[in-house]
């Protein structure tokens, strides 16, 4: 039987024929046995349920070759029958172990069905494949989940019931419906996509398939799509590129030999951004102008111009801030830059606008687009760069002839697949999700402002100053909606430290947010946000910014709870503070805060 452990259906006949013939075994056993005795036809015997007793008769017979000898019963009078029914021995042992067959069988059945979907994982379906990591089995309820959802509907994490997530823009769940799409391809397709046997078609396809998706969501050619690991990889293949083109260009053109390429960007790029642009300076490959913003956190179109030059190769712009949440003009300040610069190149990291604003590369009128899975539901390191038929390419990563020969090495078709699947879920939702996100801001910001808003610090009741007196509350970024994410709130709450605040909230698990500033107890200096230092945000209010994201999973209960908790918090902490004498105050209640304090880096 050893060899039926890994045939489920065989073990199951074997389980139905053992049942069914078991309860005969007995019987036909000894019957069997019995007339096993005798090689010649003779008299057939049934074993009776009732023993009669017999007057045995010998009679002989003869012929010319043998004689034989038979022995016939003749029935006599009836004894009373013994209780129970009797087998002999042989009929006992054999009944015992033919009827043992079905608790074998189930024991084989049992074992095949200790790891489910290893039928349903050859057939190609993924209700039922195993996720061991999970520590179950992916029919078990703890692990399998729904595999799909509606926007504003919880999902299954046990976390979620203790702790309050209001930081989408830090990175999303991964969604139900992307999650769905991509499990087979840990299971069941797993081929080199750059193969040519049969293992390779399906990964293939599907490569093609999620290029398309990712395509159709911005408006571009799926030719026009290259995948990469993050956005961080997206935004220097991009500068990159157009730093290399001009650097190719210039052994074309000797008059041009000193030069070096200039890149324009604003103060709130993404790290990513500027650190390559200052490791670029430093290397003596580029030079960099970066452009101020306004109080909202927008930049000017006038001074982008301002700040091109006959050198400039580039200007990079996001697309919208992930801090406070400001919607730059990119195709304004695109348009401005190439009537000062016909050649430059166009760069928008779109990492946080996607999925919460239309994003379209025909409308951006951008060379270069970056995209980041992460942040629309997908899961970490996938991301694609848009790179317009006929802008310059470089390659960051050099090998094989992956990617139409742009970027080196064998495709993650796991996560690429689940980045197709987190665009298509843009495309169905674009109309329903932002403004579901908005709702929930407005009623974020309404509970904090009628909770939070009335505050004046001790010792400043007389102070004029609206910056620090007149208000609680300070919502960074566009006060027009049309200019800032639907789902990103930038609140500085006056006479509160944002660290110690989410650190309080952190110990009991009661809300998942991130802080404007960085300052710790017990420490003298602290750093703000290079975004919040470049809006000129006055220090009382940078100091104590909570940036507050919501997404497609956060529920009514989530920012009723949230804001409930934040509030709690800042009042505790606001109530300790003006307890203090003066002088033993944090040197951020301090009014006209030195320089000194301030990260440097961040400038």
């Amino acid at each position: 039987l050893a060899p039926l452990a890994h045939r489920s259906r065989a073990v199951a006949v074997l389980m139905i024929a053992a049942v069914s013939v078991s309860p005969f075994s007995a019987r036909a056993c000894d019957f069997g046995l019995q007339s096993a005795s005798n090689s010649r036809p003779g008299p057939r015997f049934v074993t009776p349920t009732r023993r009669i007793s017999r007057r045995k008769n010998v009679v002989a017979a003869s012929s010319s070759q043998t004689s034989h000898v038979a022995v016939v019963a003749v029935p006599t009078a009836a004894k009373p029958a013994p209780a129970g029914l009797q087998l002999t021995t042989p009929g006992l042992v054999f009944g015992a172990l033919l009827g043992g067959l079905p608790f074998v069988a189930w024991l084989l059945r049992r074992n095949d069905e200790d790891a489910p979907g290893k039928w349903a994982s050859r057939r190609g379906t993924s209700e039922a494949l195993p996720m061991s990591g999970l520590g179950g089995s992916a029919n078990s309820a703890e692990t399998r989940g729904a595999t799909t959802s509606a926007i504003g509907s919880p999902l299954l994490n046990p976390l979620f019931e203790t702790c309050v997530y209001l930081d989408y823009n830090a990175t999303t769940p991964v969604f139900p419906e992307v999650a769905s799409a991509c499990t087979p391809f840990l299971w069941h397709h797993f081929g080199n996509p750059s193969s040519g046997h049969a293992f390779s078609v399906s990964t293939r396809d599907a490569i093609a398939t999620a290029r398309a998706q990712v395509a159709k969501t911005i408006n571009c050619e799926p030719a026009e799509i290259v995948f990469t690991s993050c956005g961080s990889e997206s935004d220097n293949h991009a500068i990159q590129s157009a730093v290399e083109h001009f650097h190719s260009q210039k052994m074309d053109n000797k008059s041009r030999t000193g030069e070096v390429p200039h890149v324009v960007a604003s103060e709130i790029e993404h790290p990513a951004i500027l650190e390559y642009l200052i490791h670029g300076k430093k290397k003596g490959t580029l030079d960099f102008t970066l452009v101020k913003v306004n109080s909202e956190g927008i930049v000017d179109p006038v001074d982008i111009a301002s700040a091109v030059k006959p050198n400039t190769v580039l200007m990079s712009l996001m697309h919208a801030n992930n801090e406070v949440g400001s919607v730059q003009p990119v195709a304004e300040c695109a348009k401005a830059a190439r009537d000062k610069n016909p050649k430059i190149l166009i760069h928008c990291d779109a990492s946080q606008s996607l999925g919460k604003i239309p994003v379209d590369v025909a409308a951006l009128d951008v060379d270069y687009l970056t995209i980041v899975g992460h942040k629309i539901g997908a899961p970490k390191g996938v991301a694609a760069t848009f790179a317009k038929n006929g802008a310059p390419w470089c390659k960051l990563i050099h090998g094989g002839g992956q990617e139409n020969g742009r970027r080196a090495g064998t495709e993650n078709v796991v996560l690429i697949v689940a980045l197709g699947a987190a665009c298509a879920l843009i495309d169905t939702e674009k109309d329903k999700l932002p403004r579901y996100m908005e709702a929930c801001c407005d009623e974020l910001r309404r509970i904090l402002s009628a909770e939070l808003g009335d505050y004046t610090q001790v010792g400043e009741e007389n102070n004029a100053d609206p910056a620090n007196s007149l208000s609680g509350l300070r919502f960074n970024g566009p006060t027009d909606r049309s200019l800032r994410l639907p789902n990103t709130v930038s609140v500085g709450i006056k006479g509160t430290s944002a660290s110690v605040l989410l650190e309080n909230l952190a110990h009991s698990n009661g809300v998942a947010a991130s802080a404007g500033a960085a300052c710790h107890s017990g420490e003298t200096g602290a750093s703000i946000s290079g975004v919040l230092l470049a809006m000129e945000v006055p220090e009382s209010y940078a100091v104590g910014t909570l940036r507050l994201s919501v997404g497609r999973h956060t529920t009514v209960e989530d920012i009723e709870n949230g804001a409930a908790r934040i509030i709690e918090v800042a009042r505790k902490q606001r109530a300790e503070i003006d307890a203090m004498p003066e002088g033993e105050r944090p040197w951020w209640c301090v009014r006209n805060i030195p320089k000194m304090f301030v990260n440097s880096a961040a400038k």
